[in-house]
């Protein structure tokens, strides 16, 4: 009986001192992109599945779901209803903030759960490789056109609109927005010349700026890209001048950042913020993040809160200055 009484107490004892187990997901989990195929978000949600299944980052599969529709509510809503699955995360941009702004859809992203921010991306003037050579050019031909010069881009009243609004304001020439499915789509429509001109992320315009068929004008950010591998035969992302250098002064950077749905558990959360940890410290995302032109960051916990209240207000103000807030 002693020994029996002993072998219980040494249990009880290691039953208290054990950890419980860490939470990870039991069944396929769904990263889901608020944008159509081609695009930015799509190509990296693509690079972070193949890097977590080839580094055996998690044992469960992840599988990329495209929603779209609706320039990007659908995704929105999808994870807004989603609360308390913490097999759903959404890779997230500006969208967040602008869509619910511009559509008054019943969404903010405080209705989910921040994870982290693990990239800026940056936005880049491209027109067709048989148009102007410079932002100057690009700018008095459009001023001397007979009807406002066309720009695409990836959904109306978002990111490369305002940046077409503003672009307006600063140099007083005149454009037309036309906003595709997925920034894949701009440039396919650029290289066709059914547009002039798009502000596509870099990785949207990377192939066909390769193949010769776009030029990049300038990038709209305080200094220029710093990778200084050739992409074309003659041009490497750090060779493209800052708008600003070219005589436009204008600069706009869009996060990349993960989310669960809400009411999901601190543990849930702590799973994915190492996971997405370390899915940048693979080669397959510094590989990516200079192919794409992605300036690469990690921002979690209180930082990554205190950077979304700041660039949610960023955005507000653009959005609100550009006339897009509906009323």
């Amino acid at each position: 009986m002693k020994n029996l009484i002993k072998a219980t107490s040494v249990l009880a004892t290691l039953a208290v001192a054990t950890p419980a187990m860490a939470w990870e997901p039991t069944k396929p989990v769904e990263i889901v992109v608020a944008a159509g195929a081609g695009g930015a978000s799509d190509q990296m949600a693509r690079m972070m599945q193949a890097a977590i299944q080839k580094n055996n980052l998690m044992k469960q599969p992840m599988i990329v779901t495209l929603k779209g529709a609706a320039s990007g509510a659908e995704a929105l809503m999808y994870m807004k209803g989603s609360d308390g699955d913490p097999n759903k995360i959404l890779i997230a941009y500006s969208l967040i903030y602008m869509l619910p702004l511009s559509a008054k859809i019943p969404f903010n992203w405080r209705d989910l759960t921040p994870v982290s921010v693990i990239a800026m991306d940056q936005f880049v003037l491209w027109d067709n490789a048989s148009g102007p050579k410079t932002v100057k050019d690009f700018i008095a031909a459009a001023k001397a056109a007979s009807s406002p010069f066309k720009l695409g881009g990836t959904g109306s009243k978002r990111e490369d609109h305002v940046l077409t609004v503003f672009m307006e304001k600063k140099t007083g020439a005149k454009f037309s927005y036309l906003p595709y499915k997925s920034g894949g789509e701009a440039a396919t429509q650029l290289v066709g010349n059914h547009v002039d001109a798009n502000v596509n992320n870099p990785s949207e315009n990377l192939e066909v700026w390769r193949a010769g068929q776009v030029r990049a004008l300038c990038v709209f950010d305080k200094e220029r890209i710093s990778y200084k591998t050739k992409v074309t035969e003659t041009q490497s992302w750090n060779d493209v001048p800052t708008c600003k250098e070219e005589g436009l002064d204008m600069q706009y950077l869009m996060l990349r950042a993960m989310f669960l749905p809400g009411k999901v558990t601190p543990e849930q959360v702590a799973f994915y913020d190492d996971l997405f940890k370390k899915v940048t410290q693979t080669a397959e995302y510094k590989e990516y993040m200079e192919k794409q032109a992605l300036k690469p960051v990690y921002i979690n916990g209180k930082e990554m809160l205190k950077f979304l209240e700041e660039d949610d207000a960023v955005n507000k103000s653009l959005m609100t200055e550009a006339g897009f807030v509906a009323k």
